[in-house]
């Protein structure tokens, strides 16, 4: 598999929102026209896509920004903004996103599943949603809600059928070449696989499964020795587990032993693997030197290949049958509804919640009455209140997103 990429950073940004429009009906005949501003659009969402037709992450090795459309400003006559298109990234199945702290937030594991990576900004409303019995003639419209930006940190767990595991240079490469169209790197030295490789095997009676090669464990994977960690989390997906030991002589350890030190590196890594159907099976059995009673193969003669696929066949089809579709996987964290107070170590207060930020950050503060609407909006949402029951007092910096001022209490 060229460029094998099973890590990556992702840049999401959803799309801006679109400006409220501020406007008044301009008409022959008609000397006090309303208000006729329409809306801003929304800007678009940036959705994470599984796709099985996407074998790794190389698409983020060099560029990992993806950005949602902006939506249109609104214009007067009513018209409202378009709204911004949503963009749809695909990703391989399999793949697991986690944010900055490295909590998983998603794994999309089947075809079709999606997750909502970055919001879209909300578009601002025009002036004549603001209009009132009290304010005839709003002068003033919301302005653009900026979209959700964030890293991200992408991840891929294989889904194969099978997972070839050895030591290196046990001749897992040979074998997956052998048997599919894949063509890994084969070279008489250890470590000549670096990044996993996916083959399909096809037989005559159109069965089909993948099989994974994975990069040669050495003894201690399971503690992350020679990336251990990274190798050893494509195994986990696997239905069914092909141990390979080598018959030829690997460090003065004898096949059983290998066997031995193997199964236990994965039960160590994961406890659950302990539990997965599995073949031990000798290779090079064309220059085999050791002694070794259980199946052997050899990938240069063929010796024992089509029994061995054909084993691995019905242990696949078993697993298939007894394991029920996977479900995504995905950490639900609502936005905190109302309001809240921190008081940081500098002194400042800091206001936290979405419509207290919205109410700021969507107003033109150097408009008057779009000023008293956004004081009154945080009345509403009792912020005044809630800023003097964490001990604010006057003259104190208090902060609403992106706007800093100096408390004043209600007199």
């Amino acid at each position: 598999m060229t460029g094998f990429v099973d890590e990556a950073n992702l840049h999401a940004k959803g799309g801006n929102g679109g400006a409220g429009c501020v406007s008044f009906r301009r008409e022959a005949h008609v000397s006090k026209g309303g208000p006729d501003g329409g809306d801003g659009g929304n800007g678009g969402n940036v959705w994470l896509v599984a796709d099985r037709n996407i074998a790794s992450l190389l698409a983020f090795k060099d560029f990992p920004f993806r950005r949602g459309d902006d939506g249109g400003h609104g214009h007067g006559k009513k018209k409202h903004g378009r709204g911004g298109q949503d963009t749809y990234v695909k990703v391989p199945e399999g793949t697991i996103v986690r944010n900055a702290e490295n909590s998983v937030l998603a794994d999309l594991v089947n075809e079709g599943d999606r997750w909502l990576a970055a919001e879209g900004g909300t578009g601002g409303r025009g002036n004549v949603r603001f209009l009132s019995n009290k304010l005839r003639a709003p002068g003033f419209a919301e302005q653009a809600e900026i979209g959700q930006e964030r890293w991200l940190r992408l991840e891929l767990k294989l889904m194969a059928d099978v997972a070839l595991v050895g030591f290196p240079n046990a001749g897992k490469s040979t074998f997956i070449s052998r048997i599919s169209s894949a063509k890994p790197k084969v070279a008489a030295y250890p470590f000549t696989t670096l990044k996993p490789h996916l083959g399909v095997v096809r037989r005559s009676d159109d069965f089909e499964m993948v099989i994974a090669d994975i990069p040669g464990l050495i003894e201690g994977a399971a503690e992350g020795r020679g990336l251990g960690h990274q190798f050893l989390r494509h195994v986990e997906r696997a239905r069914v587990l092909l141990v390979m030991v080598d018959l030829a002589e690997v460090e003065g350890k004898d096949p059983q032993e290998q066997a031995d030190i193997l199964v236990n590196e994965l039960e160590s890594y994961d406890a659950e693997l302990a539990q997965r159907p599995r073949l031990i099976v000798g290779t090079k059995g064309d220059a085999a030197t050791l002694d070794w009673s259980g199946i052997r193969i050899s990938s240069v003669t063929g010796e024992g290949i089509d029994r061995l696929v054909g084993e691995l066949q019905t242990l696949v089809n078993e697993a298939r049958a007894e394991q029920p579709k996977q479900t995504q996987y995905v950490v639900h964290r609502p936005t905190p509804e109302g309001v809240s107070v921190v008081r940081h170590d500098n002194g400042t207060f800091e206001v936290i919640g979405r419509q207290a930020e919205r109410a700021v950050a969507l107003s033109d503060l150097t408009n008057v009455d779009a000023m008293a609407h956004a004081q009154h909006r945080l009345q509403q949402l009792r912020v005044p209140r809630a800023l003097a029951r964490a001990g604010a007092s006057e003259g104190d910096t208090v902060i609403i997103g992106t706007f800093e001022f100096d408390y004043e209490p209600d007199v």
